[in-house]
């Protein structure tokens, strides 16, 4: 007999873990796939988290057709922190005969060694690795895992759609379309349910134009799906991305901006980051100054910038849409780092502003300038 456990938070389930386990029987010739949903995450406890038996409902709506799938509860049900190598020598227990694979993607199996007790893990299973679109070459991750692991390692043969729980988890923040990533049954149940919405947020909207509420909304999703990385709360990345363009088409008659002054010798394209901010915590009741901060400087940049603060503007130089020419290489350089990508970042900056003969904003040279010392 063969049989697969594929864990994780699915938080939520979306349709490319559906698409993984299909794949999966498909090229081991699986029997059964075990699905577990975690209680909580060693890794991922900065997300943002619906209630347990909500992401249990939302993964067996989820597998509901697949009758060779299994959804079990029992993470759920021992509680605390959910770790794989508990969880594999109770399946080894319950199927001692079996051979028996562990579904993960690339990213998982290159942090392997990172688990807590990888080799008991490995008495039990073998592991089974599916690719992301976008992610590294899987077989130099193979590579490097049997250079420190003895056993062979399953691949399967797929390579899945650029989609992550935090991307629909801040869609579905922002109250967005989720049909390109849940499965029906699963975005019904989310809509329903209000399962993750920020509806303060979602007012943000009737702020903007359309397109710029779509650029709003790529900048939140660029942000919450690499503030884990940086070690950024989920939710004060979502909160700052939706918020950091809020009043950009706000005039100086509008009611929210009563009370606002701008700092003298402001250019045009930068005074809405200043009002954004006042907005923010007069309008929208945000009172953590890190969040605003974020707002305040994310187009200008600003000397000690904070992570968030950096992430921010990276999100806002980088999302999705843009397409200048350098992007990429802006691109690989976040990836390398906020500090590299803010560097990158502000250098590309005052080389346009300086090419563009356009004034450099003074807070722009400082940000630029204070990079550099540090990085030396």
């Amino acid at each position: 007999m063969k049989i697969a456990i594929y864990g994780g938070a699915f938080n939520p389930v979306h349709s490319e873990h559906v698409n993984i386990v299909k794949k999966a029987r498909e090229s081991l010739s699986l029997d059964k796939v075990i699905v577990i949903p975690t209680f909580i995450s060693p890794h991922k406890r900065d997300a943002i988290c619906a209630r347990p038996r909500e992401r249990l409902k939302a993964v067996r709506l989820a597998f509901s057709d697949l009758d060779f799938v299994e959804v079990s509860d029992e993470e759920l049900k021992r509680g605390g922190i959910s770790y794989s190598f508990v969880t594999c020598r109770a399946v080894k227990k319950r199927y001692p005969d079996a051979l028996i694979y562990f579904l993960m993607g690339a990213d998982m199996l290159k942090t392997f060694h990172l688990w807590k007790n990888p080799e008991e893990i490995l008495k039990c299973v073998t592991p089974a690795v599916a690719a992301r679109e976008g992610e590294e070459d899987v077989e130099r991750i193979i590579r490097a895992f049997s250079a420190r692991f003895s056993g062979e390692v399953a691949k399967v043969d797929y390579k899945g759609g650029k989609v992550s729980s935090a991307r629909v988890r801040t869609l579905a923040a922002l109250g967005c379309d989720l049909s390109r990533y849940e499965p029906p049954a699963v975005r019904d149940f989310i809509a329903e349910t209000g399962l993750y919405a920020r509806p303060d947020l979602q007012k943000v909207r009737t702020y903007l134009t359309e397109s710029r509420w779509e650029h709003t909304v790529r900048v939140a999703v660029t942000a919450c799906e690499n503030c884990r990385k940086f070690n950024i709360p989920e939710d004060e990345a979502l909160t700052a991305a939706a918020l950091h363009d809020c009043a950009k088409y706000l005039g100086a008659a509008s009611p929210e901006l009563a009370g606002f002054t701008p700092p003298d010798g402001v250019p045009e394209p930068v005074i809405h980051q200043f009002s954004g901010a006042y907005v923010a915590e007069h309008t929208f009741g945000v009172t953590d100054v890190n969040i605003l901060n974020a707002v305040r400087y994310h187009t200008s940049g600003r000397a000690g910038m904070s992570g968030l603060e950096k992430l921010i503007f990276l999100s806002d130089m980088l999302e999705e849409g843009r397409d200048f020419e350098g992007v990429d290489e802006l691109r690989r350089a976040f990836s390398d780092g906020l500090d590299k990508g803010m560097t990158a970042a502000l250098s590309h900056q005052i080389n346009y502003l300086k090419s563009s003969g356009k004034k450099i904003y003074p807070l722009t040279q400082k940000a630029y300038d204070f990079m550099t010392s540090v990085n030396r």
